[in-house]
């Protein structure tokens, strides 16, 4: 299957003008008209409106930037690449009078025609596949999956995000996503509709954004639970101290006991991840790291060696 692209001679960024002015160029030169009983330059005339079938319509377009040639083809009929399009009232302007279609294909078309130049479910340009026809029946789209990541407190508290997520064909959609409290990395979130679109009319497939969430410049989370850091002195490790514990939502004071070792975490309850799905939230664990000055005065020094001396 030829690129409808590379068929236009354009690039796949090329305005809806650019698209129009190459069709209009392609088509004058290898228009029926202008190249009789040459069937080398037919062929070409049917792929290139075919091409322009598809790019000068954005939701077509949009769909084959995603699928490609091969996957779009696969979801859409010829009756869906065609129809819309005014092969006739563009051929009229291009000074092209009479039914190109008939000169082309000939015979009788029953049915009522259509604003693309053919009727009764006949597809006039042959050759590029099956179509649709009367029995053609209506399909969901494909199912799509992409990932994202969130900020760390959108995934605590929940809400509505406006993001922008990466297609499969390297392209870009913008979309509304409910994240609920709570959600961890690895978690599916399905967007009804916004998936690939139903071939023959029928309803459109889901998108399924695979979350991933940023990590946090002050805690760490395992599940449902959160962790973070303390400094203390050594003489607020031996003597207990009280200290200012950070939180997702605010500050508490935490008494540490004398006598606390390097290391050892204390939990507040209830100041963890909120649960997914569930009431309630897990716990904060604060983990006491116990800070050593690099170098001591002759007075911190002279105490110090007291303290040996009497077993410390």
């Amino acid at each position: 299957m030829k690129d409808y692209y590379d068929l236009l001679g354009v690039k796949k960024g090329a305005s809806d003008a650019d698209i129009k002015t190459a069709y209009r160029k392609l088509a004058m030169k290898y228009h029926p008209d202008r190249n009789k009983g040459d069937k080398t330059a037919e062929d070409k005339f049917k792929e290139i409106n075919e091409a322009y079938a598809v790019l000068s319509d954005a939701e077509k377009r949009q769909q084959y930037d995603m699928f490609g040639a091969d996957g779009f083809r696969q979801r859409f009929s010829q009756d869906d690449i065609f129809r819309g399009t005014d092969f006739s009232s563009i051929f009229s302007e291009m000074g092209f009078g009479g039914d190109i279609f008939d000169q082309l294909f000939g015979g009788a078309r029953g049915g009522q025609r259509r604003s693309g130049g053919f009727g009764g479910g006949q597809n006039p340009f042959g050759g590029f596949g099956g179509g649709a026809g009367a029995g053609y029946q209506a399909m969901k789209g494909q199912d799509l999956e992409t990932a994202v990541t969130v900020p760390f407190d959108l995934a605590f508290r929940g809400g509505k995000q406006r993001l922008t997520l990466q297609r499969q064909d390297g392209g870009r959609i913008s979309v509304d996503v409910t994240v609920p409290a709570g959600i961890e990395s690895g978690k599916k979130l399905r967007l009804t509709g916004k998936g690939g679109p139903g071939p023959g009319g029928g309803a459109p497939g889901d998108l399924y954004v695979v979350v991933n969430v940023a990590p946090h410049p002050t805690f760490t989370r395992n599940g449902e639970n959160l962790e973070v850091n303390a400094q203390i002195g050594l003489t607020e490790a031996l003597l207990g101290t009280t200290v200012t514990v950070p939180t997702m939502d605010e500050a508490k004071q935490l008494k540490v006991p004398a006598g606390m070792s390097p290391g050892k975490k204390m939990r507040i309850k209830g100041y963890g991840f909120p649960c997914m799905g569930k009431s309630g939230k897990g716990d904060l664990y604060v983990k006491i790291d116990v800070t050593l000055p690099k170098s001591l005065s002759d007075e911190q020094r002279s105490l110090v060696e007291q303290l040996r001396e009497t077993g410390l």
